[in-house]
Parts: C-alpha cells; sequence; structure tokens
C-alpha cells in the first residue's frame, strides 16, 4: 500500500496532492503508526537477539531483563514515532 502511494505520488503533482490528503487523514496516519510500532519493536528485538549471539544475556535472568529492556525501549520509540506521525 505504501508503495502504491510513492509511486502515485512520483508520478506527478496531482499524484502526490491526493496521496499527501489521503495520508493527513486521521485512519491513515493510524495505520502508519501502528506499521512503525511493529517495525520499531521488530527492531528493537532484533539488536536484542544480536546482543544475545554475543553471548550477553543468554542466562534466564538475563534473558527476563532484556525482555523488559526491549519492551521499554520499543514503548519509547513508539511513542515518539507517534509524536513524529501525529
Amino acid at each position: 500500500m505504501l508503495l502504491f502511494a510513492l509511486d502515485k505520488s512520483l508520478a506527478s503533482e496531482e499524484g502526490f496532492e491526493q496521496v499527501k490528503a489521503c495520508l493527513a487523514s486521521p485512519l491513515a496516519k493510524l495505520v502508519i503508526w501502528g506499521l512503525l510500532s511493529a517495525l520499531l519493536y521488530h527492531l528493537v528485538a532484533g539488536v536484542r537477539h544480536l546482543i544475545m549471539d554475543l553471548g550477553i544475556g543468554e542466562t534466564l535472568e538475563g534473558g527476563k531483563l532484556g525482555s523488559k529492556i526491549v519492551l521499554v525501549v520499543s514503548a519509547l520509540l513508539i511513542v515518539l514515532a507517534g509524536v513524529w506521525v501525529w
């Protein structure tokens, strides 16, 4: 859907204005925020797994702490993304 919007916005000036008007709606902003939220959580969890591949946080206690850190960092990034989108 976002690739279609990008293609349409680059095709002509009228297409750009249509996409701009569509993305200004609250529903579109909510969808974009939801997609960004999923991507940010996935990114932070992926970094956690890369750190675990280095041998850090492989114990049960380290895993629990790592998951809490992932949730907190993801929540902060999701709130910042929400501020940026809205």
